[in-house]
This record gives C-alpha cells, sequence and structure tokens, in this order.
C-alpha cells in the first residue's frame, strides 16, 4: 500500500515541483536549519507573500540564533510589529535562549527536542527536519491537510480528533525516504498555489487523476469545513493620554493574551468612566478631551471596537511605573507596537 501511494501522489508531486515549485524564497537561499525555523514560525499563522519582507528584515537584525537569544524583546517584537500572533515572536526569542544555554547554542537535530522548544509541534518540528535535509518527517499543516483530505477523500474537520489522526497516518505513508527535503516543500507549495481553499487549479494538479474530490467533483465540499460561531464583539476606550510637553502615555501589555509584550495605550472598558481612570492614575489636571474615530479590529475569537479619546493633561509624566511610561514621536520608532495602535498615533 505504501508503495502505491509513493506511486501516485509522491513521485508525480516531486515531477511537478522540479518544474513549477517554488525554490526563491528568502529562507531557500543559503539556506540554514536556523532559516528554516524562522521561516517556519513566521508561516505558522502567516501567508508566504506577507512573511517574506518580515523574514527578510529579522534575518538582517538577527542573523544567527546567538543574535536572537543576546537581543532585548521589545527589539524582536518590533521586528515582530503587524505580523501578529505575537506569542510566535515571545517564543523564538525563549527557544533562541533555551538553545543556547542549554544545547550550548547547537540548533537541535532530534524531533523530541525539537518539540520541546516553545511554539513547536510536531508538524513544525517535522517541517524544520525535512526541509534541512536531516531526516525525512510527515508534516500536517493546513495546505497539507486540504491536499490530503481532498486526494483521499477524508470527510470531518480537522479539530475531530479521528480525522487528524487518519491525516498524520496517511501524512506518514507518503512521505518518501528519499529526496525528502523536496517533496516536503512540494507538498506545501502544491497547497499554496493549485490546491486552494477556494477555486483550486485542480486541472493543473499532478495528482488529479488519483484524487478523490476532483474525481467525484467534490472539490468544494472537501476539505470539510468548521460551522463558525459568531463573533462576540468587545467595546474598549483607548485612551489617548497627551501632556503639555507633547509625550503620551504607552502601557506594555503582560505577556499572555493579545498583543503580549507590545507597547498600546492604556485599554479601559466603554462602561468604565476613562476620566475617572486617569484620575485615579494621574494628579495632573484636565485640560480637555476629545473623540476620535472609531477602529473595529478583529481577531480569531472576537471582534475588538476600538474608541479612541484623546485626554489632554497638565504638565508632564514621571515615568514611575516600568509598564507605564511616556513616549513622544521621536522615540517610539523601535517599539513593537500592535498595527491598530500605530494608526491611531499617527492619527494625531
Amino acid at each position: 500500500m505504501e508503495q502505491d501511494y509513493q506511486k501516485i501522489i509522491s513521485k508525480p508531486l516531486l515531477k511537478w515541483w522540479k518544474a513549477h515549485g517554488r525554490k526563491d524564497l528568502p529562507w531557500q537561499k543559503n539556506s540554514s536549519i536556523y532559516k528554516t525555523w524562522i521561516s517556519e514560525i513566521m508561516l505558522q499563522q502567516t501567508q508566504v507573500i506577507t512573511a517574506i519582507d518580515y523574514f527578510e528584515r529579522f534575518i538582517i537584525r538577527f542573523p544567527n540564533l546567538k543574535t536572537l537569544a543576546e537581543a532585548n524583546m521589545d527589539d524582536v517584537l518590533f521586528l515582530w510589529s503587524g505580523l501578529g500572533y505575537y506569542s510566535r515572536a515571545r517564543n523564538l526569542h525563549t527557544s533562541a535562549n533555551i538553545i543556547k544555554n542549554d544545547f550550548r547554542g547547537r540548533f537541535p537535530r532530534d524531533l523530541e527536542a525539537l518539540i520541546s522548544l516553545p511554539g513547536i509541534g510536531p508538524s513544525t518540528a517535522g517541517a524544520i527536519l525535512s526541509l534541512s535535509n536531516i531526516e525525512p518527517r510527515p508534516i500536517l499543516d493546513g495546505n497539507v491537510k486540504r491536499v490530503l483530505a481532498r486526494f483521499f477523500g477524508i470527510h470531518g474537520h480537522y479539530s475531530e480528533s479521528g480525522v487528524n489522526k487518519k491525516l498524520w497516518e496517511l501524512s506518514t505513508l507518503i512521505t518518501p525516504k528519499e529526496d525528502f527535503a523536496n517533496y516536503t516543500q512540494a507538498i506545501m507549495d502544491l497547497g499554496a498555489t493549485v490546491c486552494l481553499p477556494r477555486n483550486p487549479n485542480c486541472r493543473s494538479c499532478p495528482c488529479n487523476t488519483d484524487c478523490f474530490a476532483y474525481q467525484k467533483d467534490l472539490s468544494h465540499i472537501l476539505p470539510t469545513k468548521k460551522i463558525s460561531k459568531k463573533k462576540k464583539t468587545i467595546a474598549e476606550y483607548f485612551l489617548i493620554i497627551r501632556f503639555e510637553d507633547e509625550s503620551f502615555i504607552l502601557e506594555k501589555r503582560h505577556n499572555q493574551g493579545i498583543w503580549g509584550g507590545l507597547w498600546s495605550l492604556p485599554q479601559v472598558n466603554t462602561k468604565e468612566d476613562p476620566l475617572k481612570w486617569c484620575k485615579n492614575v494621574f494628579n495632573n489636571s484636565l485640560i480637555g478631551t476629545k473623540k476620535l474615530e472609531v477602529i473595529r479590529h478583529s481577531f480569531s475569537h472576537y471582534h475588538l471596537e476600538m474608541h479612541p479619546i484623546e485626554i489632554h493633561l497638565r504638565g508632564h509624566y514621571k515615568n514611575l511605573n516600568n509598564q507605564m511610561k511616556s513616549f513622544n514621536r521621536n522615540n517610539i520608532h523601535k517599539l513593537g507596537l500592535p498595527a491598530p495602535i500605530k494608526i491611531i498615533i499617527n492619527s494625531l
């Protein structure tokens, strides 16, 4: 059975990749296990076209594991700003220090050791080992799940344990023992450029002859879509607290949760009184307030309705709190800021 799978999917896929696959991505040039790791973490929640610029800037600033481990977390988050899912950046920094201290600065080349690092699961670990040509390991990212679900006719959503287990079994069966680095890139490329979530280009697929979904005209049905729940909306005031010296307040967020570790504007629920909050925190007297245009920002689980309100206070702020400091336009350019907060600040 394994040999049949290799014949009907792995071999034609490799042949297709040699003619049509992506071979000039920045992490493929002068490749290394470090570059592969950085790229795979970036690509966990991000499309290739978006990740390219971020990757190139990241590698210029942190060309190797040592520079990343010794960096300030704010520097790492600054280069990640706008890419989202900031726990990935924190995990990279934490992992770099673990490798530096526990692995003597040598990137682990063992599956279990890789999985022990924060932010690396079985699929990412498998991709790092396979793409680095260390050993053949199956992967199961979003693209591969879609390809396998269609090719083998797997019904049910990936979140179901039985479906996920079956896809892992199939991914293991079709991963070749030779030329596995190119194969791993090939199946990811097929999902990213041909076997698309919507309007897949099935006629260009090298495996369409034996593809269940194509032969049964079910490419629009498979993979099974997850029933989406209606997202709740949370409304918050974002306080632009300004002083007479043109400085304004930013607050460093806790590492857990949305925008973890980034600098943001102080945030108060719209059911509360923002002026009362200011009075409890600052001794400065009020000059005036001004409401700005509402911004709507969506996360994976909810919508955030951002109500910016400018609060102008007399005097200046003494930086007595490490989590809350005053900044001005000239000294925020190296801070990690969420994209919507940048928009608000730039609108001032």
